[in-house]
């Protein structure tokens, strides 16, 4: 599936001193609190995160409320979809009109009728609604199947896509890996291996900032 990334980041997280004696805690409850959720500074949804302190060395900010400052490198797994990429979901609910599906168990995606390929025709099968290929009868959509679809568009506020089965890479990924012509071992692969991105530098509270190629964002996040 694409839309995953992984980037390697360089973070300081600020910690407030009554957390002076469980500062690992601390850090694990703000770096937890980013995830699934989208983020502007990394434009994709953090899904899971390795740390490594950098040094044991903490500094002081002065202030009315004074905080210390952790560095330590994170390696960031990210969902960054982007229109025209191949994603994968469940489908959760199948009508007439439209197929809904379940991106990583998070994001949320619909696929509506306009956007399904010809081939597929809307029946009722056995008293179960499913999309059935004219072109390939074991080639059928229902729900609990897992299909691969194209990104059309993308929802960053509420982590929903549109989406297409237009593209004859698309469909159940069940039929197409035993009956499609792509290269299998090669979506394979990108799932085993989400493809590399460049590493971005940014400094946090958790300070989640982009590198000097975009413009610098800083959020803050106190704890």
């Amino acid at each position: 599936m694409e839309g995953l990334t992984v980037a390697d980041a360089n973070l300081t997280v600020y910690i407030h001193p009554s957390n002076a004696k469980k500062v690992k805690d601390a850090l694990l409850r703000q770096l937890s609190s980013l995830l699934f959720k989208y983020d502007e500074n990394f434009d994709g949804v953090i899904l899971a995160y390795e740390i490594k302190f950098e040094s044991k060395d903490a500094k002081i900010l002065p202030g009315l409320h004074p905080l210390f400052g952790v560095k330590l490198k994170a390696n960031l797994l990210l969902f960054q979809p982007k229109v025209n990429e191949l994603l994968e979901g469940k489908v959760v609910k199948l009508g007439k009109e439209c197929i809904h599906v379940i991106i990583l168990g998070f994001s949320s995606a619909t696929i509506m009728s306009e956007d399904i390929r010809e081939e597929f025709k809307f029946r009722i099968k056995h008293g179960v609604e499913v999309f059935a290929s004219s072109a390939h009868k074991r080639h059928v959509i229902k729900t609990g199947s897992f299909i691969r679809f194209l990104v059309k568009s993308l929802d960053v506020d509420i982590l929903h896509v549109n989406g297409s089965l237009i593209p004859s890479n698309t469909g159940c990924i069940h039929w197409l890996s035993r009956y499609g012509t792509e290269d299998i071992s090669k979506i394979d692969r990108s799932l085993k291996r989400p493809r590399p991105i460049e590493e971005q530098d940014p400094e946090a509270i958790v300070d989640l900032s982009l590198n000097s190629n975009h413009h610098r964002q800083t959020r803050s996040l106190l704890h």
